[in-house]
């Protein structure tokens, strides 16, 4: 493997992608620690020091910007907003005609759908810049503890200055992942989310082992376990034959060929998770804009019934198993309810019925539409229990090790396997082209 990396970066063309891919991480990298303007960075620091950050609040914001959200930098947002609009673009190819019917047009309708999810992510980016700014001018709701000032003024212009620089700032990372995928190797902003998710994996593991090495050793091995089992899975097919009848146009047959629709079994991704983590982030969020600065108040009842029973949990309590349960049902039902928006069996009948195409032993139309809708729900089952099972290893090592950000579970492993694995194959086909092994021989 490490010879193919050699030889790699031996051929010209692909050595020039991958530096430039590496490039463009590093200018990523480099803009989430630059303060926004009106920002006292060292107060960010102080209060990061002693911070209290939990995963129950803004965690799954925090970890796809890298860590950017909590310092305030320009890259703050990160891709987030990026990621919300192109799942809310897709999900309103079901409800607007005007998108199903784009999505049906090829490249020239993909390109529309492209310009409307990046307007989508601008608006996006300026709600959630003047949410965190909002937040941001009590730091104690956004750091915990005892933290007293991080902005420099709180006037409507430093604001105004400061939701300006962190839209900007998304509209950059946007540009840049963009210039990835056309000028680098692999996917842009699937490469950008990787990033983020990987530069918190050394602090969390240092801080693993400086507390106990006998845990760091647990979670390590753990860690292998669970990223073996994602490989596996992310790389599983249910593979359904395809047979297409020969057809004699002029003197020319065409047709009689073999193939197969490759259904995986997380046909989903990570998108359940990230919509249960979304949706149980709001109860904690609106509680923590109701929740008294003062450490002496008492908060509002219903304020601690969401701190025990829909949050996360706090040092030495845990999570409480309704939580538990709420996230796994959730997590379920959204990977049923996006495999049936992104996968549409009748669809795929019709086109096979139009083509000449057929599946062995069943009926083209009806049928055929029955039978796969049939296949999906049984692989997207135990596909959704492996999402639910993934989603909860965090909270039991929360519960079990009193490891509050356990780096190796949830999103961020599918994350790292999946756009590693995809990155891989990319660099390997390249290398195939110009007579190369590979990475695997």
């Amino acid at each position: 493997m490490l010879s193919a990396f050699v030889r790699a970066f031996k051929t010209p063309d692909l050595r020039r992608k991958i530096l430039f891919t590496l490039a463009i991480m590093a200018i990523y990298r480099l803009g989430t620690h630059i303060p926004s303007p009106g920002v006292d960075y060292g107060l960010v620091q102080q209060c990061l020091s002693n911070a209290e950050l939990s995963g129950n609040v803004l965690g799954m914001v925090n970890l796809f910007s890298g860590g950017a959200m909590v310092q305030l930098s320009i890259f703050a947002l990160g891709i987030m907003p990026y990621i919300t609009a192109a799942i809310i673009t897709q999900l309103l190819t079901v409800v607007i005609p005007r998108f199903e019917q784009l999505k049906k047009e090829g490249q020239a309708g993909q390109t529309k759908m492209t310009q409307y999810t990046r307007y989508m992510t601008i608006g996006l980016a300026v709600l959630q810049a003047s949410t965190l700014v909002t937040i941001a001018r009590e730091p104690a709701r956004l750091f915990g503890g005892t933290c007293a000032r991080v902005l420099q003024d709180d006037g409507v212009a430093t604001m105004l200055l400061i939701v300006l620089t962190m839209t900007a700032g998304t509209g950059l990372i946007m540009w840049l992942g963009e210039q990835i995928t056309e000028r680098g190797v692999g996917n842009g902003m699937s490469l950008l989310i990787f990033v983020s998710i990987a530069a918190s994996f050394p602090g969390a593991l240092t801080s693993i082992y400086q507390r106990d090495v006998t845990t760091f050793v647990l979670v390590m091995l753990l860690g292998l376990a669970i990223m073996t089992l994602v490989v596996y899975v992310e790389q599983s097919q249910r593979r359904i034959p395809v047979q297409y009848a020969k057809r004699m146009i002029g003197r020319r047959q065409y047709g009689g060929t073999s193939t197969y629709i490759p259904l995986k079994l997380n046909m989903a991704n990570v998108i359940p998770i990230i919509f249960a983590s979304s949706i149980l982030m709001l109860p904690m969020l609106v509680a923590n804009f109701n929740r008294p600065v003062d450490v002496g108040q008492q908060a509002p009842g219903w304020v601690t019934f969401v701190d025990r029973y829909l949050s996360m949990g706090m040092a030495g309590q845990g999570t409480h198993w309704l939580y538990m349960v709420i996230y796994v049902a959730m997590i379920i039902f959204f990977a049923f309810f996006y495999t049936s928006v992104t996968f549409n069996p009748t669809d795929v009948a019709d086109n096979m019925k139009r083509y000449g195409g057929f599946i062995p032993g069943i009926r083209a139309g009806r049928p055929t539409a029955e039978y796969l809708q049939y296949v999906i729900t049984r692989i997207t089952t135990p596909g959704s229990m492996y999402l639910a099972g993934l989603a909860l290893i965090p909270l039991i090592a929360f519960n079990v090790l009193q490891i509050q950000d356990f780096p190796l579970g949830g999103a961020s492993i599918i994350i790292i396997v999946g756009v590693g694995l995809q990155t891989i194959k990319q660099i390997e086909s390249q290398l195939q082209q110009h007579d190369y092994e590979g990475f695997l021989r």
